[in-house]
């Protein structure tokens, strides 16, 4: 169930987000990433509510994450049972994973461009 104590990000949350992103990881991503690190599990309008990210922006970012196998989604049914259901979210993965993945992303990167700057100098010019 969705820890009920409002979500204030900290210094470490901003952190994790700056960190992220001057790794290239998007904007939303970092911060929806960073606001999961933080709690067991969170509705999307709370994530909403605590990074001023609009719904759609929370989608498309939570898209991502559950593509990569890091978030689990489960819809819960509003207890008057009218409109959308809402949606949870959770990390499935330690932060320490994710790292590692962004780690190895980058590596095979870096590799890739150096063998491009070799096929480069064997061109005769």
């Amino acid at each position: 169930m969705e820890d009920k104590t409002p979500l204030n990000l900290a210094d470490q949350d901003f952190e994790i987000i700056d960190l992220l992103q001057s790794l290239n990881v998007p904007r939303t991503q970092a911060i929806t990433i960073a606001c999961l690190v933080s709690c067991r599990e969170l509705t999307s309008q709370t994530i909403e509510r605590a990074t001023g990210l609009r719904q759609p922006e929370v989608s498309v970012a939570m898209r991502t994450l559950r593509r990569r196998g890091w978030i689990e989604e489960r819809d819960e049914k509003k207890t008057n049972n009218k409109g959308r259901p809402l949606k949870y979210y959770m990390l499935t993965v330690p932060m320490r994973s994710i790292v590692e993945t962004f780690e190895t992303e980058y590596f095979e990167k870096k590799e890739e461009m150096i063998a491009t700057i070799n096929q480069l100098k064997e061109i005769k010019i």
